[in-house]
């Protein structure tokens, strides 16, 4: 009986998994004359990083999410970033844009766009400067209070924009509310990231952004216009409030938006029947084990 039980499980964990794990593919989206990416601007690699993916199955895995662009964000470095690139170029899409997470212990910075790592030894307001000399946007990675006293009034009126959402959010009021919060003290705009290590959802949360086109200058100018939508736990829309009217009417940027969270959901009911398979299966052996006579 446990020998059946664990392959109806296993079963059941191949599905969910192979249904979740499907490639979502999607027309493009145009809305008020803009070309809406699904894009992430927070995404780590190994190779070298503190992750499990390594720049090339990255690549794989955002299309699998239905992401169109993200940030390669190494700590401190570049070089997985420019794999990701290179390799995104290779196989067609989707656009990577080579950036970094500058760690200090005082705050977390996103440089996006840059083509030189930026030391993490200088104070939020230079390393953002130093971001834009390359022609990047400057991101504050989970602003959460801690990180607040970082950003003085010169880093807070050059960056261009911070993380509202992060998959922190999802469990943590209290995160939820700095992040709303770190938003409002200044004219930054709204970003939505996954932080993706290789666990949890690639692209959950997610930011919505209205460029003229796919590439990466589009995209860039977009974040620094202003022009993005992200979704929050219950649905509520950060972002330029115009285009949050427009995207509303058109309806499917929501609609989008829960069936990434549905997929998460078969996600983890994969993992688990997964795990209860293999403990129905371990039980079975040691019964049968058991049950054997002895010479």
């Amino acid at each position: 009986m446990k020998s059946i039980a664990a392959i109806v499980l296993l079963l059941v964990a191949i599905a969910a998994g192979t249904w979740s794990d499907r490639a979502q593919i999607h027309a493009p989206i145009s809305v008020g004359g803009y070309r809406v990416l699904a894009a992430d601007f927070h995404v780590h690699s190994t190779f070298p990083g503190a992750a499990l993916l390594g720049p090339w199955d990255l690549v794989l895995e955002a299309r699998r999410q239905g992401i169109e662009a993200f940030a390669l964000t190494p700590h401190n470095q570049i070089v997985s970033a420019k794999i990701g690139r290179w390799f995104a170029r290779l196989v067609g899409g989707p656009t990577v844009i080579v950036g970094e997470e500058v760690r200090r212990l005082r705050y977390h910075l996103i440089a996006a766009g840059i083509e030189a790592r930026i030391a993490p030894t200088v104070p939020a307001a230079e390393a953002i400067a130093e971001v834009h000399r390359q022609g990047g946007a400057a991101i504050a990675a989970h602003p959460i209070a801690e990180f607040w006293p970082a950003y003085s009034g010169a880093a807070l009126a050059q960056l261009d924009g911070a993380e509202v959402m992060h998959p922190r959010a999802f469990f943590e009021p209290r995160v939820r509310l700095e992040l709303q919060q770190f938003l409002r003290r200044g004219g930054m705009t709204a970003i939505g990231s996954s932080d993706y290590h290789g666990i949890g959802a690639l692209g959950l949360p997610r930011t919505y952004v209205f460029a003229t086109d796919a590439s990466e200058a589009a995209i860039l100018d977009a974040v620094r216009a202003g022009r993005t939508v992200v979704y929050g736990v219950d649905g509520e829309a950060y972002g330029d409030s115009k285009l949050i009217r427009l995207a509303a009417a058109d309806g499917r940027l929501p609609i989008r938006n829960l069936d990434d969270r549905r997929d998460r959901m078969l996600a983890v009911i994969s993992r688990l029947t997964g795990i209860f398979a293999l403990l129905a299966a371990t039980s079975a052996v040691y019964a049968g084990a058991a049950t054997e006579p002895t010479a």
